[in-house]
């Protein structure tokens, strides 16, 4: 019975809101009106963006709430999330992709190796950073880097 108090006294926990982002949203942002559906590619990862893509959807950062929603098809999305070094193999499907996407839409590049190849620069089945193949309108960096900057990429894009 104590426990029960105890839960009922304690109320409801979670993590506050993160803050604001820093930098100003991207002028076609504006246009997406507060909620993107975000379509996530992986053009050649290591997959530690991917685990952190996962905890950034998750319950603990759930960037649902900021209005950023996965989507499986590229013609539903308003964002395109690219991680990993652009493989010789993935440059056309992911140029396929951006194209399949309806206007307005943003290109996110998640991770170091997104933005500069990482590790696997110079790799001879690496194409180049997604910058080389799709236009980048906001880099997240780390590798990986940390939900908290996923969720933060995101609501530059949405706005929020």
């Amino acid at each position: 019975m104590d426990l029960w108090r105890k839960i009922r006294d304690m109320g409801r926990v979670a993590e506050p809101a993160l803050p604001p982002p820093d930098e100003q949203m991207p002028p076609t942002a504006r246009a997406l009106g507060g909620s993107v559906q975000v379509r996530h590619v992986d053009a050649g990862s290591c997959n530690g963006c991917e685990i952190e893509i996962g905890g950034a959807f998750g319950p603990v950062y759930d960037a649902e709430r900021y209005g950023a929603r996965l989507v499986a098809s590229p013609r539903h999305a308003d964002v395109l999330l690219v991680t990993g070094p652009v493989t010789r193999n993935m440059a056309d499907p992911l140029r396929r992709t951006f194209e399949a996407m309806p206007q307005p839409r943003l290109v996110v590049a998640v991770g170091d190796c997104a933005l500069n190849c990482g590790e696997f620069a110079g790799a001879y089945g690496i194409e180049g950073p997604v910058s080389d193949v799709v236009p980048v309108d906001v880099a997240v960096l780390g590798c990986p880097p940390e939900p908290a900057a996923i969720v933060a990429g995101l609501r530059r894009v949405s706005g929020r």
